[in-house]
């Protein structure tokens, strides 16, 4: 032992009070203004107390009534009883009252926690009772004072007090049964419900039963009763309300009544209480028997109408019932307190629990782990709540053990000396910029945040209505009845959905657990789409691509938006599994619908050029380019199915999207193609010059180039020519992705001509050899990637070509005429059928562009509105002319938007382009279906709208185009 310090004062060791030396004189721990020799360590330990004032007061009031010389021996010795007495004085008034009224109390101290009660009458069950929460109490808060004793975690603390109240309920069973007459005629089970049930009671709580008796009732009535009134005298008030029917209801029930009331009326609130039953008293076989008989219900409860709802509106009531001054201090009720933990943690065990018997657990620690442990909330997730949750139920022991009162509020923010008081309490220590209070101040807050982040995240989780909606027999996957329930669903393949099922959810693992719960909800969403059984085939074949993907379940599981979207897309889209695959960071952006849509379509492609700069190398940076837009096309692709995105942004963004992939490839094949020895300009040209570009659309381009001062043109377009090589081979190179075909037909001479022409040689072919058809396809030509000055001057250099200032003569009109009657004739592929061929079929893509292309080559010399190389703008041009019938326009648009629309849809169903529609089978179904269409209804609806529409736009073509009479 060290040396006594001199000149100390009480002060140094926390006590405040102005008696303090004269009490501790008096206890002999003080002596000539300093500790006695042999004390520090009593008053270091009481320093450490809650309130060290307090421990003092009850030392001395204990030093007045027990046998001082003993207990002065005990705690300057003995280690235990030090730090579970002080801890117990400067902690609790009631309990230092206890202690003074039966002052030998304090040698059990040094007992083990035994909370077992064998008693002959009711006095003395008060008397053992308290006795016993004076020991748990005692051995839960000893480790504060005593830093070397151990901590005794929440869990422990809350069992032990269950155990104590249960050991109470028994004894006062049994002293009832003495006092009533008859009582051998009954038998009579005690159920537990609430906390006391769930092994996770607090230090002052009521006690939440349920009788259930064969027999004679009268007796069995009066038996419970006894029993109440004797526990409510010596320990705790035993409260029946949860009983069927609430306080008015019988006190007592037999197993048939109890059976009948929950069968026909029982409301959601008391299958969620019911949840926490288990028998602690009476006939043991007659509370089983209980048990068995309510617990169907519990795991039944979530397949009534409503339920989810009804338990969601339940917690709201609850918190609505808060007075709005102390809501952020109700440690129990307000917002982020115990009951958002409990109502979460019960509401998904309820909804879950139905198919997973492991989380048929009464304890919500208890509960909240399993659920973890099964994958229904993430790991950290569910740790974290476990954790405020403890940290909270600590707070709450801590507050009712002061004068064991049942509260629940935690000091007020301006209240720093009972924030000391509870912080010292739980252990927590000032951190040497703030004070103990504040240090608690701040820690309860954070929890409480957390518990409502928590609670709003999982309590809300859109995915629990979904599990809910899922019939009880279903969601047991591997059953023969679910083939039958497959067949139901309109699986044509059940035997190899279930093989799916049974690869998802094969073994014991976290994974397998995940996809147990998400796989009934799934199967009832691609039920709904127009391919479930290839819905199902693409989950099965993402899932196990993904298997690794650490967030991939938890996103599926956390975000309800994002299996309905996943659903929709892989039932309805061949287009989209592979890409997801390969992308699978777009599934993220399900979650948030402004994600996926993203901002202006005429902006996305910077991003990409962003990115592909950094990559040296050209056969890495394309590989960038064609990874970056595969995300984009995805995430497009996704936006349009899930009718989000309008058929002009879908085309927008998928020309600009392509314009960045060239933009970045020319850049790399540049900077890796030694010195430079021209400046190239990348033309694009049909749909891709006029922003019209679909899923399945090449990139029609032209390439022109400029030589470099003291470079030949030869040397030039040699250059330039490796440089779109390599561009064209590395795009072009195979890959997972979707192609990427870079197509220069359109160029002079065709595929006969150079690859590559310097501006002159343009102006040079333009001027001697240009055809109609040739000025006819250079009205969509637009500067495109490269060197910007050079595509200015092309775009100068064929303006008086595509506009020609003076308009067509009658053998130009008469040519595109020919050429166009020509393509009807030949082009239209071997049995297409005309009437619904989207590219050349009548009314289709090819009829509305030319109609237009042939008011712009007459008119756009004089009408600057036609210069554009937009079919839908050079439209509204000619209507605001007067060159074109605004209805017209209007049927020309609508056959157009839809042409382009199943165009689009026809690639992102089959994965693969296509220009004729089907008529009938699947396919048919999911064009239909991403047109709008209703998947449940008739697909030969959209069949025949398409042909009525295509009817009025060729019959325009017809006037238009070919000219009246013809």
């Amino acid at each position: 032992m060290s040396e006594p310090v001199r000149h100390a004062s009480p002060a140094r060791f926390g006590l405040t009070e102005p008696r303090s030396e004269e009490v501790l004189r008096g206890l002999g721990l003080w002596a000539d203004r300093r500790p006695t020799e042999g004390s520090e360590a009593v008053l270091a330990a009481l320093s450490r107390c809650p309130d060290p004032d307090l421990a003092l007061r009850g030392l001395e009031r204990l030093h007045a009534v027990a046998d001082w010389d003993a207990l002065s021996v005990a705690l300057h010795k003995d280690v235990v009883v030090r730090g579970r007495l002080l801890a117990v004085l400067g902690s609790s008034t009631a309990l230092s009252d206890f202690l003074v009224v039966n002052p030998d109390r304090w040698r059990s101290l040094t007992d083990d926690v035994d909370v077992s009660l064998e008693l002959a009458d009711g006095d003395v069950l008060r008397t053992e009772y308290r006795a016993k929460l004076l020991l748990v109490a005692a051995n839960d808060l000893a480790h504060v004072v005593e830093h070397d004793l151990p901590y005794v975690p929440y869990d422990t603390v809350a069992a032990q007090l269950s155990d104590l109240a249960v050991s109470a309920l028994r004894a006062s069973l049994k002293l009832a049964a003495e006092r009533v007459n008859g009582a051998d005629r009954c038998q009579l089970a005690v159920i537990a419900m609430g906390k006391c049930g769930a092994n996770e009671l607090n230090y002052v709580s009521d006690v939440d039963v349920v009788f259930v008796a064969e027999g004679d009732l009268g007796v069995a009535t009066r038996l419970a009763s006894t029993m109440m009134q004797i526990a409510g005298q010596s320990c705790f008030e035993v409260d029946a309300a949860l009983r069927p029917e609430g306080k008015a209801g019988a006190l007592v029930r037999t197993l048939e009544g109890h059976a009948s009331y929950y069968k026909k009326w029982a409301r959601t609130w008391e299958f969620q209480a019911l949840l926490k039953a288990r028998p602690v008293a009476g006939d043991a076989e007659l509370g089983q028997a209980y048990l068995d008989v309510v617990r169907p219900y519990v795991w039944t409860a979530a397949e009534r109408e409503n339920f989810v709802e009804d338990v969601q509106a339940m917690r709201r009531r609850v918190e609505d019932h808060v007075p709005s001054g102390l809501a952020d201090r109700e440690l129990k009720l307000g917002r982020g307190g115990l009951r958002d933990v409990e109502f979460a943690v019960q509401l998904l065990q309820l909804v879950h629990g139905r198919s997973d018997e492991d989380l048929r657990i009464q304890a919500t620690t208890a509960a909240l782990a399993a659920l973890g442990q099964g994958g229904y909330v993430g790991r950290e997730d569910a740790a974290e709540f476990g954790r405020s949750y403890r940290f909270l139920r600590t707070l709450e022991h801590r507050l009712q053990l002061q004068r064991l009162l049942r509260t629940h509020l935690f000091p007020a923010d301006d209240d720093m000396t009972a924030l000391r008081w509870l912080a010292r309490s739980t252990g927590l220590a000032a951190d040497g910029q703030k004070s103990e209070g504040q240090v608690l101040l701040a820690e309860f807050r954070k929890h409480a945040n957390q518990v409502r982040r928590l609670h709003e995240k999982l309590f809300y989780r859109p995915l629990l209505q979904s599990v809910a909606g899922v019939p009880t027999e279903a969601l047991r996957l591997t059953t023969k009845e679910a083939v039958a329930r497959l067949a139901a669903l309109g699986y044509t393949s059940p035997d190899g959905a279930l093989r799916h099922i049974q690869a998802l959810t094969h073994g014991m693992s976290r994974r397998a657990r995940i996809q147990g719960a998400l796989l009934p909800v799934l199967l009832d969403l691609f039920a709904g789409t127009p391919d479930p059984d290839g819905g199902l085939l693409a989950y099965r074949k993402v899932s196990e691509a993904l298997a690794e993907t650490p967030w991939y379940l938890r996103l599926l599981r956390d975000e309800g938006a994002v299996v309905e979207r996943l659903a929709v897309l892989l039932g309805t889209s061949r287009f989209v599994p592979d890409l997801l695959v390969r992308a699978p960071e777009v599934m993220r952006l399900l979650a948030d619908t402004d994600a996926l849509v993203g901002g202006d379509p005429h902006s996305i492609g910077k991003p990409l050029r962003s990115a592909v700069s950094r990559y040296p190398e050209a056969a890495r940076a394309i590989a960038a380019a064609r990874s970056l837009r595969r995300h984009e096309l995805l995430r497009i692709a996704a936006a349009d199915l899930l009718g989000f995105m309008p058929l002009e942004t879908v085309c927008i963004s998928l020309s600009e999207v392509w314009g960045s992939v060239l933009q970045s490839a020319l850049d790399a094949a540049v900077r890796s193609s030694g010195d430079p020895a021209a400046v190239v300009s990348v033309i694009g040209m049909g749909r891709l010059g006029g922003h019209e570009l679909g899923y399945g659309s090449d990139a029609d381009v032209m390439f022109v180039c400029r030589p470099l001062e003291g470079v030949s043109d030869a040397e030039a377009v040699k250059w330039a020519s490796g440089v779109v090589e390599k561009i064209r081979r590395l795009l072009g190179a195979p890959s997972q992705d979707p192609p990427l075909q870079v197509d220069a037909d359109l160029r002079p001479e065709g595929r006969q001509g150079p690859l590559v022409r310097t501006l002159d040689s343009y102006r040079a072919y333009y001027r001697q050899w240009a055809e109609i058809w040739e000025k006819q396809a250079l009205l969509r030509a637009r500067f495109l990637a490269g060197d910007a000055a050079l595509g200015a001057e092309f775009e100068a250099l064929i303006e008086p070509l595509r506009y020609p200032p003076d308009g067509l003569d009658a053998a130009s009109v008469r040519e595109i005429r020919r050429i166009k009657a020509r393509v009807d004739a030949e082009r239209l592929p071997r049995g297409a059928d005309p009437s619904t061929h989207t590219k050349l079929g009548r009314g289709g893509l090819a009829d509305v562009e030319w109609t237009v292309q042939l008011l712009q080559l007459q008119h756009s010399g004089s009408v600057p509105g036609l210069r554009t190389p937009s079919t839908m703008a050079a439209m509204e041009a000619a209507v605001g002319a007067g060159l074109l019938a605004a209805e017209d326009a209007a049927a020309l648009t609508a056959a157009w938007n839809l042409a382009t629309q199943a165009r689009n849809a026809l690639m992102l169903v089959r994965g693969k382009a296509s220009d004729q529609l089907p008529t009938s089978g699947r396919d048919l179904v999911a064009v239909a279906s991403v047109m709008g269409y209703e998947p449940g209804g008739d697909p030969g609806e959209f069949v025949e709208e398409y042909r009525r529409t295509t009817r009025r736009a060729r019959a325009v073509a017809e006037r238009v185009f070919y000219g009246e009479g013809l």
